[in-house]
């Protein structure tokens, strides 16, 4: 078995557990979603019966994206830039607000092999997790490895980190 198998294994299973908490709670989900290409929405919508939990996923791969569809300040990306706990914060508010969800997830990273720089290198990931009530909780990763491992991490970190925030 190998490091995708492995990954795809955990990613499936996270989506349906997630998925179940979701049903349990009559909650609805989105998805704000850069550098992970809606990879985060597209395995929860693989589950049988996700359209009784799942609202919408939302790429916002450029920063106009960013900025149109989730109110993102253009201040804030050209002071913070892209990839950081400031954007990734107003992407997922950005992203409630808009769809009108129970609990939302936004990513913003650099997943490469280029675009890294010294202050954010390659694998630095911001994801931004807001839920009704509760504060909005950033967390970054530096993630090591190919651009595809990269993005397996951060879906599967994304999905462990929601189904925390539900236990």
């Amino acid at each position: 078995m190998d490091k995708f198998e492995i990954f795809e294994e955990s990613i499936i299973q996270q989506s349906e557990d997630f998925g179940q908490m979701l049903l349990e709670r009559g909650w609805r989900f989105a998805t704000a979603e850069s550098c992970t290409g809606g990879w985060i929405a597209k395995a929860l919508t693989s589950v049988a019966g996700s359209s009784g939990w799942f609202e919408a996923g939302l790429v916002t791969y450029s920063n106009e994206a960013k900025i149109n569809f989730l109110s993102v300040s253009p201040m804030t990306i050209e002071k913070h830039g892209a990839v950081s706990s400031e954007t990734a914060k107003e992407m997922v508010e950005g992203l409630l607000r808009a769809t009108g969800v129970d609990i939302g997830v936004s990513v913003t990273g650099i997943a490469g092999p280029t675009g890294g720089t010294a202050s954010k290198p390659v694998g630095t990931v911001w994801f931004g997790f807001s839920a009704l009530g509760q504060e909005t909780v950033t967390i970054c990763l530096q993630i090591d490895g190919s651009r595809d491992v990269v993005r397996a991490k951060a879906v599967n970190f994304g999905l462990a980190t929601l189904i925390k925030m539900l236990s």
